[in-house]
C-alpha cells in the first residue's frame, strides 16, 4: 500500500510509524513543509492515562517518550494573593521539538521516508496513493481546499493568548490569575525539560485593547507580560518563538474522510490548551486509525468508515470538555468574588472530567478546605461539615435540610386536570425518600392552559382538595417542603400525551388556544389566536385564583413556570413574540405581561413564603433569548420579589438546536448566579450525587433539581446521604432500620470503590521528577 502522509506533526509521524511498524512492505512517506527542528510553541504535556495509552500503542517509542519526559503530580492555583496546590493529577512533559525529534527517529529507523521543506497544495501530485491522510495542523492546506465536502465549522473564540516560554523551573502545573488596572491576566504554565518551562498567557479582548497590546512586538510583549507575572516568574526571562496574540479557533469537521484521503489531528478537530489535549487528541486520532486499518485488514475504505464513525464519539467528548474549560477562562471575571477555596474548587472542576469525588480521591484535604467554606457560606457547622448537598438553605422562612430538589415533571395522568391515586403515591414517596424540597409537575390554571388532557389543575374545588390530600400526606410524612407550580400552555396546548406523540396536536377533542403572535409551533400545528388584552386579564387573574388555592391546600412555596415554550416563556423570547403593542419589541417590553402575572402572584402569596420563577435561559437558536439576556430577565423578577430562579433552557420552538452532556444548563445557572447574585436552581442530565456536590462546592447553583433519576429512584437522597456519611438527614421512623443498614452497606462499598479507583491509577515511577539521565 502506497501511504503519503501531509503533515509531519504528532499525528502524521505517528500513524506513518504505526503503520510501518505493523505492514513494513507498505510505501510510506511523510511530507512537511517545515524543516524537522522547525516548531511552534515550546512544550506539550501528557496526563498518566494519555501515556498508558501510548504505552499500548508502541512500547518502543513510550520508552523514549518518558525516558525524556518531566512528571509531575500538582497542580498549584494562584488566585489574589493565595496558592493551593492540588495533588494526585499526574502529567508528564516535554519540549514539542523533542517529541518531534523522537518520532522522526522512529520513523526512520522503520523506514519511512520523511520529506522536510516540501509544499504540498493539491492532491493532484499523491495522486497514485492509495491513502492520504492530512495530518496538516490547525491551518490545514487540505481541509480548505476541500471545504466544501468537509464542511469544516472554525470558532474563533473571543479570548486572546500568545505562547511562551522560560527559565523558570516548576513543579507543578501552574495556574496563576493577576488583576492588572486593564483586567485579568491567566498564566498557564508547566515545565517540559530541565531549565524550560512553557507559559501562555491569556485575557479576554475589552482588558487586550485597554492594555494597549495591539501591535506590540514578540518581546515587547514578552516584556509586559514578565512585568505581571514577575512573582511568578521569579526574575527569570520570558523567551519567544513565534508569541503572537492570537484567538484559538475550536474546529470541527461534519465530514472527516474523502474517498481515499483522511483528516488527521488539528487538521480535522482541535482542543483548547487549558486542558492541555491538543497533541493527546493527534495521537490518540493516530493510533485510532491504525486500528481501523488493523480492524479491516487494510481495506481502506472500510478502515476511514470504521474510523470516523468509532472515533468520533470520543473527539467530541473531549472537544466538549475542551468548550467548557475555555468557556470558563473567557468569563473568569464571573467568579472573581469567590473565596480563594471555592475558587480553586472551580478551576479544578471547569471541564466537568474532574469531580467532587475524584478531587476527594487525589487530594483529601483540599476537598475538606472547600466543604469547609461551604459550611461557612451555608451558616452551618465547619470543623467536620457534611458534603455540601446536605448543607441546610433557607428561602424567606422555609428552611431547607439540604440542596436536593425533585424536579417538576409532568406525569400526565390528571382526569380533567384532577390528581389521584397516581400522584399522591408518586409525590409521597419522593417526599420520603430525603429529598428536601419536592415540586409539583406544571399545574395548569384553566382548562384551556393545559399542555394535553392528562395535565394537572388547580381551577375547581375538588382539584383543590385532591392537591390538599397529597399536601397533608407529604407533611405529614416526611420533612419535605412541597412547592406548587403553575403553568399556562399557550400555544403549545391542546396536544397529546406524551407517550402517544409529544407535542403533537390532538387530532380530537381539542380547545381554543391562545399567544403572544399567531405562531404555530410545528408548521402543522394548530395556530393559536394571537390573546386579547382581556384575555390577558382573565389569565392573570386565573393564576391569582389557583395560588389562593394552593395557599388553602397548603403549599409551603410558589413557582410560576415561564419557560419552555409555554404562554409567559412565548412573551419573553423574541422568536414567539412579534407583538407591536407594548407588550412585544424590546425585552422590558416583553417582560411586561409575565411580570404583571408575577406581581399578581406576590400580592397574595403570604410574605413569609418563597416564590420562584422557571426560566429557559436560552432558545438555543439564533435571534432568540442568550445567556446574557437570561440574566436580565432573571434580576427583572429578583426586583419584583422573586427568591430564587429555577433555570432551564429551550423547547421554545421545534427547530431548536440544543448542545447536550452531562449537567449541560449549568452553565446557564451559574452565569445567572454569578453575575447577578441571585439564588439559581440548576436541572437538566444531572444523575449522580457526586454531580450534585461538584455543582454546589464550586458556586454555579444554591439548589441542585433533579428529574428522571428520582422516577426510578425515590430514596436518591437517602442513598447518596449514606453513601457521604451525612448524619441527621430526613428519615421516615418506619424506615430507620433501612437506613440504618444501608449507612453500613453504603460504607462499605464506598471504600472499596475507593480502593478500586486507587490501583486503577496509571502507574507512576514514584518520583516527582523523571529525567532523562536521573
Amino acid at each position: 500500500m502506497k501511504i503519503r502522509v501531509l503533515g509531519g506533526g504528532p499525528a502524521g509521524l505517528y500513524f506513518a510509524l504505526l503503520m510501518k511498524r505493523d505492514w513494513p512492505d507498505h510505501d510510506i512517506a511523510v511530507y512537511e513543509r517545515n524543516r524537522p527542528d522547525d516548531t511552534f510553541g515550546f512544550g506539550v504535556v501528557f496526563s498518566d492515562e494519555t501515556l498508558e495509552t501510548l504505552a499500548a500503542a508502541d512500547a518502543e517509542t513510550y520508552r523514549a517518550i518518558t525516558a525524556a519526559f518531566a512528571t509531575w503530580d500538582d497542580i498549584e492555583i494562584r488566585f489574589k494573593g493565595t496558592t493551593h496546590r492540588i495533588g494526585g493529577n499526574g502529567f508528564c512533559g516535554c519540549a514539542r521539538q523533542t517529541l518531534l525529534t523522537l518520532l522522526q527517529d522512529r520513523c526512520r529507523a522503520l523506514g519511512v521516508a520523511l520529506h522536510f521543506q516540501t509544499g504540498f497544495d493539491s492532491l493532484d501530485q499523491f495522486a497514485d496513493a492509495d491513502l492520504i491522510v492530512a495530518s496538516d495542523g490547525i491551518n490545514s492546506v487540505i481541509r480548505e481546499q476541500y471545504a466544501a465536502h468537509f464542511q469544516p465549522s472554525v470558532d474563533l473564540r473571543p479570548n486572546r493568548f500568545a505562547w511562551m516560554g522560560s527559565t523558570r523551573p516548576l513543579d507543578a502545573f501552574t495556574f496563576s490569575f493577576r488583576e492588572t488596572q486593564d483586567g485579568i491576566f491567566i498564566a498557564h504554565a508547566y515545565q517540559y525539560e530541565p531549565g524550560r518551562s512553557t507559559w501562555i498567557f491569556e485575557t479576554d479582548a475589552e482588558t487586550f485593547s485597554r492594555a494597549g497590546l495591539e501591535g506590540l512586538s514578540e518581546r515587547e510583549s514578552a516584556d509586559r507580560m514578565a512585568a505581571i507575572f514577575a512573582e511568578d516568574l521569579d526574575g527569570h526571562p520570558l523567551l519567544i518563538n513565534r508569541s503572537v496574540w492570537r484567538n484559538f479557533p475550536m474546529i470541527r469537521n461534519a465530514r472527516w474522510t474523502m474517498g481515499n484521503v483522511v483528516l488527521l489531528g488539528d487538521a480535522k478537530s482541535s482542543a483548547h490548551f487549558s486542558i492541555g489535549s491538543g497533541t493527546k487528541l493527534a495521537m490518540e486520532d493516530a493510533i485510532a486509525l491504525h486500528a481501523s486499518f488493523r480492524r479491516e485488514a487494510r481495506d481502506v475504505s472500510k478502515a476511514l468508515a470504521h474510523f470516523e464513525g468509532s472515533r468520533r464519539q470520543d473527539v467530541e467528548r473531549t472537544q466538549h470538555a475542551a468548550d467548557v474549560s475555555l468557556v470558563w477562562f473567557e468569563h473568569v471575571r464571573r467568579f472573581w468574588h469567590m473565596h480563594p477555596t471555592q475558587f480553586a474548587f472551580g478551576v479544578m472542576t471547569r471541564s466537568r472530567a474532574i469531580t467532587y469525588d475524584n478531587l476527594r480521591l487525589r487530594a483529601p484535604d483540599f476537598v475538606d478546605a472547600a466543604d469547609k467554606v461551604f459550611a461557612a457560606q451555608a451558616g452551618a457547622e465547619t470543623n467536620d461539615p457534611v458534603a455540601p448537598m446536605f448543607q441546610p438553605m433557607a428561602l424567606r422562612d422555609m428552611r431547607l435540610a439540604n440542596r436536593v430538589v425533585v424536579s417538576p415533571m409532568c406525569m400526565y395522568s390528571a382526569k380533567d386536570g384532577l390528581v389521584g391515586d397516581w400522584h399522591l403515591v408518586h409525590y409521597g414517596t419522593r417526599a420520603l425518600g430525603g429529598a428536601a424540597l419536592v415540586f409539583t409537575e406544571m399545574t395548569c390554571v384553566t382548562p384551556t392552559g393545559r399542555i394535553t388532557p392528562g395535565c394537572a389543575g388547580l381551577w375547581t374545588d375538588a382539584q383543590e382538595d385532591a392537591w390538599a390530600r397529597i399536601v397533608r400526606f407529604v407533611h405529614d410524612n416526611s420533612d419535605a417542603k412541597f412547592c406548587l407550580q403553575l403553568g399556562h400552555s399557550g400555544r403549545k396546548g391542546a396536544t397529546k400525551l406524551m407517550w402517544d406523540g409529544i407535542d403533537q396536536p390532538l387530532e380530537a377533542g381539542a380547545w381554543d388556544i391562545v399567544a403572544p403572535s399567531a405562531l404555530p409551533y410545528y408548521p402543522y400545528s394548530v395556530v393559536p389566536r394571537e390573546i386579547t388584552r382581556a384575555e390577558m386579564d382573565e389569565i392573570r387573574d386565573a393564576f391569582v385564583a389557583a395560588a389562593r388555592r394552593g395557599l388553602r391546600a397548603g403549599f409551603d412555596m410558589l413557582e410560576l413556570h415561564a419557560a419552555h415554550g409555554y404562554l409567559l416563556a412565548s412573551f419573553i423570547s423574541p422568536l414567539t413574540n412579534l407583538r407591536t403593542d407594548e407588550y412585544g419589541g424590546s425585552l422590558e417590553n416583553r417582560l411586561r405581561y409575565p411580570l404583571e402575572v408575577f406581581d399578581a402572584l406576590r400580592d397574595v402569596w403570604p410574605q413569609d413564603r418563597p416564590m420562584s420563577v422557571r426560566i429557559s435561559a436560552t432558545d438555543w437558536k439564533e435571534g432568540g433569548i442568550t445567556g446574557d439576556d437570561a440574566v436580565a430577565i432573571a434580576r427583572a423578577f429578583a426586583a419584583h420579589g422573586c427568591d430564587l430562579i429555577d433555570v432551564s433552557t429551550g423547547q421554545t420552538v421545534h427547530d431548536a438546536q440544543p448542545v447536550y452532556g452531562r449537567m449541560f444548563q449549568t452553565p446557564f445557572a451559574e452565569q445567572i448566579r454569578n453575575e447577578g447574585g441571585l439564588r439559581t436552581m440548576c436541572v437538566g442530565n444531572i444523575t449522580t450525587a457526586d454531580q450534585v456536590n461538584t455543582i454546589l462546592a464550586a458556586g454555579r447553583a444554591d439548589l441542585v433539581a433533579l428529574g428522571r433519576p428520582h422516577l426510578t429512584d425515590p430514596y436518591f437522597t437517602m442513598r447518596a446521604a449514606a453513601q457521604y456519611g451525612a448524619q441527621g438527614q430526613p428519615c421516615p421512623v418506619q424506615y430507620q432500620p433501612g437506613r440504618e443498614q444501608l449507612g453500613r452497606t453504603m460504607a462499605q462499598v464506598t471504600n472499596d470503590l475507593r480502593d478500586l479507583r486507587l490501583k486503577a491509577r496509571p502507574r507512576r515511577d514514584g518520583r516527582r521528577w523523571h529525567q532523562a539521565g536521573g
